[in-house]
């Protein structure tokens, strides 16, 4: 139910309230209240600037100045709050008002003094206040008792969904629950002026922050509230949608609490969630699984471009990326994640499919550097996979080297399935040992055999140069400290005591190998 200013002059605690400007606005609706004591312009913005908002004053910030009260009541009504009550704690009348009620007349905000204002209790107002928007005058309307008959209706339904969508439909809301992961298990969709999608990706910040208690957020002026309820001891999300902005929070809270009840009553447990099962089978290496789900995910095997995990990795940030991505059409996103940890496959989206100028593998590099934003961020990707029998392969070589490919490459922090395949490669010559290793190691054999401070310090110089610089010797030089000078010097020698040219396209690879072994084996240590 709305509540509008005229319905709050209608409590006891404004009984004396008399309306001075903006009578044609007093139907503005009211959704919270607030007390305003700032002493500057710029400080009433900060704390009372809220749409919608109830704002009680005494100016006790800026009292004897007119000229600013004015520009207060001005800026306000520029931002939408609902009006003004001012609490009259002087005995000389409406006239000590007269600029700011000009003011208030000429932005159309209602401004109300409150006649012996002095006698009144700011937390008093606010209760009557807040108690009037959050449940009404006629909380037992038609929304709560027409939901339960229909959701206790056990002769007329089959199921739970069928009763709530009846429910829905008779009462213009729309019901979606959602995994933990944010996935969608069941909806009812009455009204389409917003996306399930959209309202998921703009209102999952909202919700990692809840508490139990339903939360508010408008989604391009529809009213979406979020709300946690338990099913078997397993935590899922309620999203209910108020199409016509017809119900207050109150109605809405003690709706999600009757159909987290009904739940209980049908016995009603979700489907499992596909897309996590998908996932999961995928990390498992249960392909059969994971062709058996492939009809319920909402992606075409054919179209997984990558999988991938991250560590250290913000939720909040990272929805808000892939968001973007998925918004321009470009990729779609399915992931699990938990204590700053997430799995997931990413495939092409709906502009990227048919778009020949836009690489695939590209936009999925771009995506992950702006993840790795978070200094404490760190990806491990497999980009080119090949459906379903590729994305359980990447998700494989992901699972066997990310614990070590840092020890390999301890300045990078997106890791590339060449990386992962090199220390893949590196991980399996040193499990098997022998004469296969030996033959590695023995490329390398100079700088162990010398063993004095020079050799270390080429043989340094040298992992830097292929490892971490990508044969550039000024990010060498910038790695390492050193002028590049120095590292030229250093290479020039290291050329002369293997007897090669390093960068040689018949040396590079068996020298890059016996480099990411010789690192490996510093952590087995």
């Amino acid at each position: 139910m709305k509540v509008t200013v005229r319905d709050c002059l209608q409590l006891d605690v404004f009984k004396q309230c008399i309306t001075v400007a903006g009578e044609k606005n007093l139907d503005n609706r009211v959704r919270t209240v607030s007390v305003m004591d700032a002493a500057s312009l710029e400080e009433a913005l900060n704390r009372n600037a809220v749409a919608d908002e109830l704002v009680l004053t005494t100016f006790s910030g800026m009292r004897n100045d007119s000229k600013l009260q004015s520009k207060v009541i001005t800026q306000l009504a520029s931002r939408q709050i609902a009006a003004m009550v001012i609490l009259q704690t002087e005995s000389k009348g409406a006239q000590t008002y007269k600029e700011v009620i000009k003011a208030a007349e000429e932005a159309g905000l209602p401004l109300l003094i409150l006649v012996n204002g002095e006698d009144c209790d700011y937390s008093k107002i606010i209760t009557d206040v807040m108690e009037k928007v959050l449940y009404g005058s006629n909380f037992k309307n038609s929304l709560i008792n027409n939901t339960i008959f229909h959701l206790l209706n056990f002769e007329k339904y089959n199921n739970f969904q069928q009763a709530l969508k009846e429910a829905a439909v008779s009462n213009d809301f729309q019901v979606v629950l959602l995994s933990e992961d944010f996935n969608q298990l069941f909806a009812v969709e009455t009204r389409h002026m917003t996306t399930i999608d959209a309202a998921i990706r703009r209102g999952r910040e909202v919700a990692m922050n809840l508490s139990g208690v339903c939360s508010l957020v408008d989604i391009d002026g529809v009213l979406v509230y979020w709300g946690i309820i338990e099913i078997k001891n397993d935590k899922y999300y309620l999203l209910i949608v108020d199409n016509e902005d017809n119900y207050s929070a109150g109605e809405i809270t003690k709706l999600a609490e009757i159909i987290e009840l009904a739940m209980g009553m049908w016995k009603y447990t979700p489907e499992r969630d596909s897309r996590v099962e998908f996932i999961k089978a995928l990390m498992r290496g249960n392909k059969s699984l994971a062709y058996t789900l492939k009809e319920d995910i909402d992606i075409k095997p054919q179209d997984i471009l990558s999988v991938f995990y991250a560590r250290g990795i913000d939720a909040s940030g990272e929805n808000a990326i892939i968001d973007k991505y998925e918004e321009e059409g470009l990729l779609k996103v399915i992931k699990i994640g938990e204590d700053n940890e997430c799995y997931g496959v990413i495939a092409k989206g709906p502009d990227l499919a048919g778009n020949e100028e836009i690489g695939e593998k590209q936009v999925c590099i771009r995506l992950f550097d702006e993840l790795k934003e978070g200094k404490t961020v760190k990806i491990f990707h497999v980009t080119g996979t090949c459906g379903i029998e590729g994305a359980a392969d990447g998700f494989k070589l992901i699972n066997e080297t990310w614990s070590v490919v840092g020890n390999v490459f301890p300045y990078k922090r997106v890791f590339s399935k060449y990386e992962l395949v090199l220390v893949s490669n590196c991980i399996s010559i040193q499990v098997q040992g022998g004469y296969l290793k030996k033959n590695y190691m023995d490329l390398l054999e100079y700088f162990q055999m010398e063993g004095d401070n020079k050799s270390r310090q080429l043989l340094e110089t040298l992992e830097t140069f292929v490892l971490d610089a990508g044969m550039n010797s000024s990010k060498t030089a910038e790695f390492m400290g050193i002028h590049t000078n120095t590292v030229q010097y250093r290479l020039k020698k290291i050329n002369e005591v293997l007897g090669v040219e390093i960068t040689g396209n018949r040396v590079i690879p068996g020298l890059t190998i016996a480099l990411a072994l010789q690192r490996l084996e510093r952590v087995v240590k």
